[in-house]
């Protein structure tokens, strides 16, 4: 485990963390909410991540930038709601379902209704790795399917001992996360937005900047 807890130690960390991302490499790292699992948005990457997890087929990895200008650099297209959203909440943990992408990111980063998950992460270790990539990463919670997220490095390495034995998998240890609320979930693909999970931010805070949100 790499420590990664105050500002010294994310600084000390980021040459190794990078490398081993370019190389197709997976991470656990902290969130603003949970522990995360992540890797390069390369689809190489993306599918030895989703066989790290055992992710069931069709259930897409979320993509986490550091700034909006990232999101319109990988092609994805903020809608008119998405950018008042965008512009409201981020950084933060609200997550937007939208189009495009389709000729940078691979499929399998693609939701049942056409979109890609994208949140500018506020979390400041997070922010850091994307920023010096300089490209964006993906994020799922570091458990294996139907199991509770894990909750700090040492529960990480257990659950994925094998992946970080072999050097697959490094993990990023910050310390017991506190427990929180996941991110809000917005699907942005459609001429009206819709809630898909209520989480972190609130429904009214959110109509309050676009009444038109159902669900």
């Amino acid at each position: 485990m790499i420590p990664f807890r105050t500002p010294a130690e994310i600084l000390a960390a980021i040459p190794a963390i990078v490398t081993h991302l370019s190389r197709r490499g997976a991470i656990a790292y902290p969130t603003e909410t949970i522990y995360g699992l992540g890797s390069t948005v390369d689809g190489v990457a993306v599918d030895r991540l989703s066989a790290l997890k055992g992710r069931p087929a069709g259930k897409p990895f979320l993509v986490l930038v550091a700034g909006r200008e990232m999101v319109a650099r990988i092609g994805l297209r903020l809608t008119d709601a998405g950018e008042r959203l965008a512009a409201a909440f981020w950084p933060g943990a609200l997550t937007l379902v939208v189009p495009g992408g389709e000729r940078t990111l691979p499929d399998i980063l693609r939701g049942p209704e056409g979109g890609i998950a994208v949140r500018w992460t506020s979390h400041p270790g997070a922010s850091r790795i994307v920023s010096v990539l300089g490209s964006p990463i993906t994020s799922t919670s570091a458990n294996r399917p139907r199991e509770e997220p894990a909750v700090d490095g040492p529960s990480v390495e257990a659950i994925f001992a094998d992946d970080v034995a072999r050097g697959t998998l490094l993990v990023l240890e910050a310390g017991r996360l506190a427990a929180s609320a996941p991110s809000t979930v917005i699907d942005c693909t459609g001429s009206v937005p819709r809630l898909v999970r209520e989480g972190a931010i609130a429904s009214s805070a959110l109509r309050a900047v676009v009444p038109a949100l159902v669900g």
